[in-house]
């Protein structure tokens, strides 16, 4: 039997409102009342009510995370970023994983807002989710574009792409395609593909399903078709990961014959893929960012600032270049 508050004051001796002030520490309680509440709390094992409390103090400290999946690395490591530093700050997390589909997410965030969380961390790619225009609830988002009043996170994709498609060109590659995620998705990270299409004479680019089961397949289709290929820029690491699988599977040398730059630069693809060169974004200082903004949102409303903050990124040159 779930144990009330009513039980806790009857054990202490004292009343339910002696009880509740103990435990939002409110007005003058003597040392010996409070251990007595404190001893009975023990004793019942009682858990106060949050969703009561947080009435009372107009804040759940709960903060929505929405992740399009967690098995690819970088939302891994970005949700653990924002999850240690949330926890830091006294705030718990509730993380939904889309899976990438528009009406599981529209039913997370749905359910996010009944649950009042003070605060949405949105890092999907969906977009027409009309409780994202929820007008007194702080979102912010990470590289995704998701309204106009929502400011927006992430690094410095134009120059990523440049760094990556000048590094090969500075290899010697004279044939260089890219592989991209749907050309819809309005995401910054299509400023990747921008820097591609700037610097490359007669670009390629290939549009790939993020979550596409026959990636390989795909890749396997390009490289076959396009033999004098001699050098690829993904845009991210799972991808680049796929292209150095069918080279190897194709006999092709890498990096003799060909060439390969991935995107993302996690903790995870740096352990299990060494040897691949990549861009690598600063998923803690992401994380940290938009953590801030988002508390700097919770304590002021009408907190203004810039709609988007774009953060640098490096070159990391390994054995695939």
């Amino acid at each position: 039997m779930k144990v009330k508050l009513e039980d806790v004051a009857k054990a202490a001796g004292v009343s339910p409102t002696t009880v509740s002030r103990v435990l939002n520490n409110r007005g003058y309680i003597s040392e010996q009342t409070k251990e007595k509440v404190e001893n009975a709390i023990k004793e019942l094992n009682y858990y106060p009510n949050d969703v009561a409390r947080s009435l009372f103090k107009k804040r759940t400290n709960f903060i929505g995370l929405i992740v399009p999946t967690v098995s690819n690395p970088f939302f891994g490591e970005l949700s653990l970023y924002i999850e240690n530093i949330c926890s830091s700050l006294g705030y718990k997390i509730i993380l939904c994983n889309s899976s990438g589909q528009l009406e599981k997410e529209k039913a997370y965030s749905t359910m996010l807002i009944r649950h009042q969380v003070d605060g949405i961390i949105v890092c999907s790619y969906n977009r027409g989710i009309d409780t994202y225009k929820y007008p007194k609830l702080p979102i912010v988002a990470i590289d995704h574009y998701l309204a106009p009043t929502i400011p927006v996170v992430g690094s410095d994709n134009y120059m990523g792409g440049k760094m990556a498609v000048q590094h090969l060109i500075d290899r010697g590659c004279r044939s260089i395609i890219h592989i991209n995620g749907p050309l819809e998705l309005e995401t910054p990270a299509q400023y990747r593909r921008k820097a591609y299409e700037d610097l490359v004479d007669n670009p390629s680019t290939y549009e790939l399903q993020f979550d596409d089961e026959d990636i390989v397949l795909a890749i396997r289709k390009i490289l076959v078709e396009r033999p004098e290929t001699d050098g690829i820029f993904a845009s991210d690491d799972i991808m680049a990961a796929a292209c150095l699988q069918v080279a190897r599977e194709l006999n092709i040398q890498v990096p003799e014959q060909l060439k390969v730059v991935g995107y993302d630069g996690t903790k995870t693809t740096r352990s299990l893929l060494p040897q691949l060169t990549t861009i690598q974004q600063p998923i803690e200082e992401i994380a940290k960012t938009a953590v801030k903004k988002l508390m700097d949102m919770i304590d002021n409303s009408e907190l203004s600032g810039p709609y988007e903050t774009t953060l640098p990124v490096q070159l990391l040159i390994n054995e695939t270049t």
